[in-house]
């Protein structure tokens, strides 16, 4: 396994980089837009407030301004989930380059209907803005893991398929930056914070013609073996991309066998239950792992404890979630997907016992609260060593090509639904210690190791798994583990 990881290490090319940097940038886009609001929430409200007051000739009440600002943050994940349910109409028909391209023109919609609503004294183009900006965020979701996915070498897949995650935090950490009052989270500029999404949309619009389309789709899809050769060949800058190319074929070969995988048909194929199983709940660990709720709590929290300004230990936070991005990228391809996702999850388990135990006993010793910043630290870091990263890449793993992008929409919309905010008070960590060791148990149970096998590999033996259990009665991840991958050249693989 270590020779195949060098051998493909060896092998990344500028080409190979250039496209995955670029691809990245639509995971910017989600990160950042889903972090944006929060700094400005204040300033934003008093807009809405004086906006309705003019257009009302009278104070709108505290009801409808809440209504209005809760709405405002919410329908960024409506737009989410329609987006995410959507990735295979585009995927399918475009292909994986061209509607990341695309669908840049929602995100300068977007950017431009925010940032110019309080020139035109307009709550509804916020509202729609947040909206548009939702949308292009959830079809993002589903095209970047696909698109690094196929293009990336089987040994280094999961390496780069984690650059995805750190595209988003990296984008959440920009947003808490440039929402600082003296950046642009001031009365006069927060709408260019807002818009600011424009300039990546601009940049990666520029950039992406000059990116391979995914040899997959090229071959699989559109049964341009040549082309897909030599995209190939200049990605992974080795001409032997003999075997690479066969896989495909066989791939292709079953798929012209095959009806075309709708939603409703991943449901249905036995074949497909499993995977799509582990791909739904995986999504959901990562929601319901409780993150969201301790940077919900982290700012109030650091307060507590003396710090004169928490809205830099927040970043802080956010900085911890960068770093930890980055050392799963170069773990994931030594420790496996399936373990570094075991890890995480027991990790965050015991850190959300010791933050539930902190937060009830902080009144009465003060060094509690101390307890408390460290155990958000060490929570943010597990996340991101496996919860955070894993899920997103992994679903793209677990299918073949023809249903890859019917299943990538159907995770991303669980990941979308599940998007919310907690107000339990310090026992919601109680809630989510039982979610953590609950997901702890399925993925130990029930989530293979997909480290160094092919798309066909993984494919092959799910058949072979659910042929035994028809058999038997048996389905594990031990029982898939032990079924070997089909032997490959180390050159790429």
């Amino acid at each position: 396994m270590m020779h195949r990881y060098l051998c493909s290490l060896a092998s990344v090319t500028g080409r190979l980089i250039f496209a995955i940097t670029i691809a990245t940038i639509g995971s910017f886009q989600f990160g950042y837009n889903t972090g944006v609001i929060n700094a400005p929430e204040a300033i934003i409200r008093d807009f809405l407030n004086y906006t309705l007051e003019e257009r009302l000739e009278d104070l709108p009440s505290d009801v409808l301004l809440t209504s209005l600002w809760s709405l405002s943050v919410a329908i960024f994940s409506i737009g989410g989930m329609i987006g995410s349910f959507s990735v295979g109409l585009f995927v399918n028909r475009f292909g994986r380059r061209n509607s990341m391209l695309i669908v840049n023109l929602l995100a300068i919609a977007g950017g431009c209907l925010m940032g110019f609503c309080k020139i035109a004294e307009s709550v509804e183009m916020l509202i729609l803005g947040r909206l548009v900006i939702g949308l292009f965020c959830g079809l993002c979701t589903g095209f970047v893991p696909m698109y690094i996915g196929e293009i990336s070498p089987t040994a280094l897949r999961g390496a780069f398929g984690t650059l995805n995650q750190l595209g988003i935090v990296i984008g959440i950490l920009v947003a808490q930056i440039f929402g600082l009052e003296f950046i642009l989270g001031s009365d006069d500029l927060w709408p260019l914070l807002l818009g600011f999404t424009i300039i990546p949309a601009i940049l990666q619009s520029i950039a992406l013609p000059f990116c391979p389309e995914s040899p997959r789709f090229l071959l699989i899809n559109r049964k341009e073996e040549e082309n897909a050769k030599k995209t190939l060949q200049q990605l992974w800058g080795t001409l032997d991309v003999t075997q690479d190319i066969l896989e495909m074929k066989e791939e292709s070969a079953r798929m012209s066998q095959e009806k075309p995988v709708t939603i409703l048909e991943l449901f249905r194929a036995p074949n497909y239950q499993q995977p799509l199983l582990i791909s739904i709940v995986l999504q959901l660990s990562q929601q319901f792992s409780g993150i969201n709720a301790v940077f919900y709590y982290s700012t109030g929290i650091f307060s507590d404890a003396g710090v004169e300004e928490p809205i830099y230990a927040t970043i802080g936070a956010g900085v911890v979630n960068t770093i930890f991005t980055v050392v799963s990228v170069f773990l994931v391809e030594r420790a496996g997907r399936r373990t570094l996702h075991l890890i995480g999850l027991g990790g965050m388990a015991f850190c959300s016992v010791l933050m539930t135990m902190s937060l009830l006993l902080k009144d009465d010793y003060d060094w509690m609260k101390f307890v408390c910043i460290l155990a958000i630290l060490v929570f943010v870091a597990f996340f991101e060593i496996g919860p955070g990263p894993i899920p997103w890449f992994i679903v793209a793993e677990l299918f073949s090509q023809g249903p890859r992008p019917a299943a990538v929409a159907v995770a991303g919309c669980s990941n979308w639904t599940s998007n919310f905010l907690y107000y339990l008070g310090p026992y919601v960590f109680i809630i989510f210690t039982v979610f953590l060791i609950s997901f702890l148990i399925f993925t130990f149970f029930k989530v293979p190791e997909t480290r160094g096998r092919t798309f066909e590999d993984i494919t092959r033996a799910f058949e072979g798994q659910v042929q035994e259990a028809n058999r038997s009665g048996k389905t594990s991840a031990v029982e898939m583990n032990s079924i070997q991958p089909v032997k490959q050249s180390t050159a790429n693989v």
